[in-house]
């Protein structure tokens, strides 16, 4: 085996998962093919069997491996995966609505005293026009961030900041113009399909299978940029596999097309590592990544972003870069200084705990 570790990096068991994980993805291990013994790679890395157990756990969370019992691990996963027949579909008659989730409130003493914190320290700035953008600080906190914990390459100048996704969405549309066919999860959040139509732009419905946009629909679509919750669509509460969203890059790999990923909620993913986001997974910059932090923190902070892929980002400037940032300069401070304190992620990690316990 090529695997090494290093012991001062932690955690040790997501170093075991990323090299396992990227070894199926390139089919060192192909569909059905048994994945290393624990006992094995206990022994060549000189790591308990807890570690072990807990990155082939994550793997089998995500769809990459199963577990069979007195056998061992398997492969599960299959690149190749996709533009099938049409699996079982799951339609609004079909699929029972999942009620909107709700999470322990972030600390209002936390969210006060940091608040008092900006107004002393960033008076002179408060009362400033915010860059078209948002703020570099905040911009740096959400890139940073996302390093850290989404595992995503990004630069500040990729980072748009707006007052929530559906203004967000808007601005996608005034980027990428009328030229396209978009194509969103049907059913799905009701205000995506209210702002394709409200711009007049074509856009089709894609059927949900239980793991994701069925993949005949995917393959039939005459859609060139598709719009995707990859955790926890909204009202199905139907995450995408490891196999479905390896079939959206591949599908967006094709004649310019673009995903936006819409990855609302799913910092409380209750697996022990966050969801991989498409935009890491992907290696043909053509993704558009969105979240808010309307649960995250609270849905009275009307504070969303995007990150463009490299090659738009100059594009959106060229296009788009007068208009106004619809984010108060205060509340950029504000939500700046919670990531950069580490009051943000402690917050996220303890409602995971909390998620965790009840599940």
């Amino acid at each position: 085996m090529k695997y090494t570790i290093d012991k001062k990096q932690r955690p040790v068991y997501l170093q075991i998962y990323k090299q396992i994980r990227q070894d199926i993805i390139e089919g060192i291990y192909p569909f059905g093919t048994k994945l290393p013994s624990m006992r094995l790679l206990c022994d060549e890395l000189s790591v308990s069997t807890v570690t072990v157990d807990h990155a082939y756990a994550l793997l089998c969370d995500e769809g990459y491996a199963e577990s069979r019992e007195r056998s061992g691990f398997f492969v599960i996963f299959r690149k190749s995966d996709g533009f099938a027949a049409p699996a079982e579909l799951r339609t609004m008659h079909s699929i029972a609505p999942q009620s909107d989730h709700t999470y322990p409130n972030f600390p209002f003493s936390v969210l006060a005293k940091t608040m008092r914190k900006v107004l002393s320290d960033y008076a002179d700035v408060l009362c400033k026009r915010s860059p078209n953008a948002g703020y570099d600080e905040l911009r740096d906190a959400i890139k940073n961030y996302l390093i850290r914990n989404r595992g995503m390459s990004v630069e500040s100048d990729q980072i748009i900041i707006g007052s929530g996704a559906e203004y967000l969405y808007g601005l996608i549309i005034s980027m990428l113009g009328r030229k396209h066919v978009y194509g969103i999860e049907s059913p799905s959040y009701k205000k995506i399909e209210q702002i394709y139509r409200a711009s007049e732009v074509r856009y089709e419905l894609l059927p949900l299978s239980h793991d994701g946009i069925d993949s005949a629909a995917l393959a039939k679509t005459k859609a060139s940029v598709i719009h995707t919750t990859p955790y926890r669509s909204f009202p199905t509460g139907i995450t995408a596999s490891a196999n479905k969203r390896h079939e959206y890059i591949r599908w967006s790999s094709r004649n310019g097309r673009i995903i936006i990923e819409d990855d609302f909620e799913s910092e409380f993913s209750v697996s022990s590592k966050p969801e991989d986001t498409l935009y890491s997974l992907s290696d043909h910059d053509n993704v558009i990544y969105m979240n808010t932090f309307s649960k995250t923190v609270s849905p009275a902070l009307r504070i969303g972003y995007m990150v463009l892929p490299k090659r738009l980002a100059s594009e959106f400037e060229k296009k788009l870069g007068f208009y106004s940032c619809t984010v108060p300069t205060f509340e950029q401070f504000v939500l700046a200084e919670l990531i950069n304190s580490g009051d943000f992620e402690r917050h996220i990690n303890r409602v995971r705990r909390s998620l965790r316990k009840k599940s």
